[in-house]
């Protein structure tokens, strides 16, 4: 054989000599525009190496049958510069052994003396067949295999059995294979938020990718295919360049190697090459977490199948389903076999709260958001208006507060572009590197992940929603050139404003941003003995009530940095600072005065009304701001007192809540607040703020009157006057509300699938609450007939409930209880710790709680 004719190149310098040449050209610069990585390449060098191992192998006689086959990558046509040559001489068995091994010969030692990695095996068909079924990676590679040289009939005998073989044997493998792609994570990390990534094992990385096109093959699901090939590419593109610039086969992005990748790749430098590396890491992970939740949901379905036909029999009559029933979760999201779905009536065009609602929905079920509904609403979903309505700002105050389960529902937004439209500073921030290595997180996700760590500290702040958004937005200014935290406070102003908050609110989460380093850095470098370390941490914060949103986002941000971030040492400074602040804000401070609950002209005539007849009287409507009354709500636990120092005043208690106007009138009589709300909670409407208080109307009788917000779960608002008879039976004895709730909670339990990780109630005595009673301030997860549970706690300590105040915060409610002896006066001080201790106890879930949830 000469070297003209087994030369690719028409060089003289042989076959091997020929390819090295035609290769070293292609690759090239890699600097060179012409030679830049991509998939014309990679599919040029698969090429160009097939017709020189073509040649290698040369013309072969009949018998016996050979084929020479590309598996994995090479199978692929995808050939990086210094990957390996993934081999498999096939042959039918009829040959001597060394006959085999002399060709074989022939074929591997011209790869080697090239310097080029070989991944080589020799085996008949029945072995290829073995040796798939006993080593799952094997059989993944020979899924990809594509024939290069020899017998043709050969290799496609080999795929059509392979292929039905992996078909046949996928509900077995299928786990396996979702299994190695966990092990790889816990090796390796996740490829989004890694500084030096292994593109090829870790999270989302290359070997995803290609576990995707193994399912995709065993026809139980698909994945998702928008971007998806783009990212693998992109992945593709960056390893060649890797390989080029450093002259290894690596798959690891070390850290000194990023800026000549960078450049190779026409990018702006090391920065821009992470966030290009975690947008196509990001789209491959969430593409796993979709397919692999179908493959869960096929292969449930399956199984279930012969069960569900056992358990029939012959029966007639219209067999369901399990994966049709659909569980309502909120107006117009349900529940369908493990996912949060849209309803048939949803109308994202008309809802502009829909997306928010169905993913605070998803959060707080421990739910995915399902990618059909994702998409559904990134397609169709209204603009919200600015500032936004207030229930889109409970719902994402709502989504915001569920924990980690927060963290799935956002990557699906993320995924479906709904972020962009929601927060529109988030872009920049999005993927960004952080290159300190205390960090763990890119900046987009160490955000989502501080609100995380916050919701669990909502327990200890009166005002949980604007810790959990202070938490989202305090980093948002490192999108931006210069101070980050200086840029943040605009932007976390203007966006305060724009999801709907009142201007002093706004500034309190604007000085939050600002200072969220100053606490730690006064702590951890001043000295705090000094009165002027003292007073200008004072004066930067400003009040009471900032300094302890102050105190918990410090926290918050800390743990969601890093495990170096946060210390007993460090959280026991940051303990003494705020103290010592605390008590120089306190000085001189004005004590609360007394001011009583203002009703409205209506509520009055409906007082009037209910003394009159003795009987209970009630109104619902959509609610109207009073004019003599400030647009923004009351903050519960100081309706009693005057605007606290804690807060700017006017704000004190957020912005305007949710829902309608629900106003009840009725004599004076014990068990009042737990009938009311139980009867709510019946007709499942959601209490989103109440105010409880006693009127004298005619100045012979007290009528208690209750000024509710409510809004209903899912489905329309029942008519007043069905809620009147309720209302009416159970005062009287004839309605165990309490029994029909149970029963319904029964009813309409279904499993979690995942354990609650909500922080657990907390029930105080106010230490300065008020000069006539006890204030017993309720910071709880917001549920089902919470209220009613209150209630009845209080009703049996025998107590007397003289006002309450009631507020919703997103999923957190933060509740206040003027409380008396029967005779009247505060309770003594024993008493009213242990009250508050007999509460806590009674609001803490009972194990069947954590294990289940009321389905709506």
């Amino acid at each position: 054989m000469t070297a003209e004719s087994t030369s690719t190149t028409g060089t003289d310098t042989g076959p091997s000599g020929g390819y090295a040449a035609a290769r070293l050209r292609l690759l090239g610069e890699p600097f060179a525009e012409q030679t830049r990585p991509g998939p014309p390449r990679r599919a040029e060098l698969a090429q160009l190496t097939d017709t020189w191992l073509t040649g290698l192998l040369g013309p072969r006689p009949h018998s016996p049958r050979v084929a020479l086959v590309a598996v994995g990558g090479y199978g692929r046509g995808e050939l990086s510069p210094r990957s390996d040559l993934d081999l498999l001489l096939l042959h039918d068995g009829t040959g001597s052994a060394a006959e085999i091994a002399a060709l074989a010969d022939r074929l591997w030692y011209p790869v080697w003396d090239l310097g080029i990695a070989l991944d080589h095996s020799v085996r008949t068909l029945g072995e290829a067949h073995t040796t798939a079924a006993n080593d799952l990676k094997v059989h993944l590679g020979l899924l990809d295999a594509r024939h290069i040289a020899g017998d043709a009939a050969l290799t496609t005998e080999l795929r059509t059995a392979l292929l039905a073989q992996w078909r046949a044997q996928a509900p077995a493998r299928l786990p396996a294979l979702h299994e190695l792609g966990r092990e790889r994570a816990r090796r390796h990390g996740e490829l989004p938020f890694l500084l030096e990534p292994d593109l090829k094992e870790a999270r989302g990385g290359l070997r995803d990718a290609t576990a995707l096109r193994a399912v995709a093959a065993s026809w139980i699901a698909d994945a998702p295919r928008t971007g998806l090939e783009a990212a693998r590419s992109t992945l593709l593109d960056i390893r060649d360049a890797l390989h080029l610039t450093t002259g290894r086969a690596t798959d690891r992005l070390a850290l000194e190697d990023q800026d000549q990748v960078a450049k190779a790749l026409g990018m702006l430098d090391a920065d821009a090459l992470l966030r290009r590396v975690y947008e196509a890491a990001r789209t491959i992970s969430y593409a796993s977490d979709v397919t692999w939740r179908e493959v869960g949901r096929v292969l449930r379905s399956r199984a279930a199948r012969p069960r569900l036909r056992q358990l029939l029999g012959g029966r007639g009559g219209r067999r369901v389903n399990p994966a049709e029933q659909r569980t309502p979760l909120a107006e117009g999201v349900v529940e369908v076999d493990g996912e949060v779905v849209l309803a048939r009536s949803a109308r994202p065009d008309r809802d502009p709260v829909l997306p928010l609602r169905a993913a605070a929905a998803a959060a707080q079920a421990g739910l995915p958001l399902a990618m059909p509904a994702v998409h559904a609403l990134a397609a169709g979903a209204a603009p919200l208006p600015a500032p936004w309505p207030a229930e889109a700002r409970e719902e994402f105050i709502t989504l915001l507060g569920a924990g980690p389960d927060t963290v799935p529902v956002w990557e699906a937004l993320e995924a479906g572009g709904l972020i962009d439209a929601l927060l529109p500073d988030w872009e920049r921030v999005r993927c960004r590197p952080q290159r300190n290595p205390v960090h763990r997180w890119t900046v987009d996700r160490h955000l989502v992940e501080t609100a995380v760590r916050a919701s669990a500290l909502t327990r200890r702040v009166q005002r949980p929603d604007l810790l959990l958004v202070a938490a989202l937005l305090h980093d948002i200014g490192k999108g931006w050139p210069g101070d980050h935290s200086v840029a943040g406070e605009t932007i976390a102003r203007d966006m305060a404003a724009r999801i709907g908050f009142g201007p002093a609110d706004a500034e309190v989460l604007a000085t939050l941003v600002r200072h969220h380093l100053l606490l730690v850095e006064t702590a951890t470098r001043r000295d705090l003995a000094d009165p002027a370390t003292i007073a200008h941490v004072a004066t930067a914060v400003g009040s009471t009530g900032t300094l302890e949103l102050l105190q918990a986002l410090t926290e918050a941000d800390a743990l969601a940095t890093g495990p170096a971030a946060w210390s007993t040492w460090r959280a026991s400074l940051i303990d003494d600072l705020t103290a010592r602040v605390a008590a120089a804000l306190e000085e001189g401070s004005p004590s609360p005065r007394a001011v009583p609950p203002r009703a409205t002209v209506a509520a009055e005539r409906l007082a009037i009304e209910a003394f009159r007849t003795q009987a209970p009287v009630l109104a619902l409507h959509t609610a109207r701001p009073d004019p003599a009354t400030p647009p923004t709500g009351r903050e519960p636990g100081r309706a009693d007192a005057a605007p606290s120092p804690d807060l700017p005043d006017g704000d004190a208690a957020g912005p305007e809540p949710v829902g309608v106007e629900l106003v009840v009138a009725l004599p004076d009589q014990p068990g009042v607040l737990p009938a009311v709300s139980g009867v709510l909670a019946l007709h499942r409407l959601t209490v989103r703020s109440a105010e409880l208080s006693s009127v004298d109307p005619a100045g012979q009788g007290e009528v208690l009157l209750l000024q509710w917000r409510v809004a209903a779960a899912y489905g329309s608002l029942p008519q007043a006057e069905r809620l009147r008879a309720d209302l009416v039976r159970t005062l009287d004895g004839s309605l165990d509300i309490t029994g029909r709730l149970a029963e319904r909670e029964a009813a309409y339990r279904r499993p979690r699938r995942r354990t609650p990780r909500t922080p657990p109630p907390r029930v105080t005595v106010a230490p300065f609450g008020s000069a006539l009673a006890t204030v017993i301030e309720v910071r709880a997860q917001d549920a089902p007939g919470l209220l009613h549970r209150i209630g009845r706690a209080l009703e049996g300590a025998g107590v007397r409930v003289r006002s309450a105040h009631v507020s919703t915060l997103g999923a957190n409610a933060v509740d206040a209880f003027y409380v008396t002896r029967p005779t009247g006066g505060p309770l003594p001080a024993e008493q009213a710790a242990q009250l508050a201790q007999d509460l806590e106890r009674a609001l803490a879930p009972t194990p069947d709680q954590e294990a289940a949830e009321p389905a709506g």
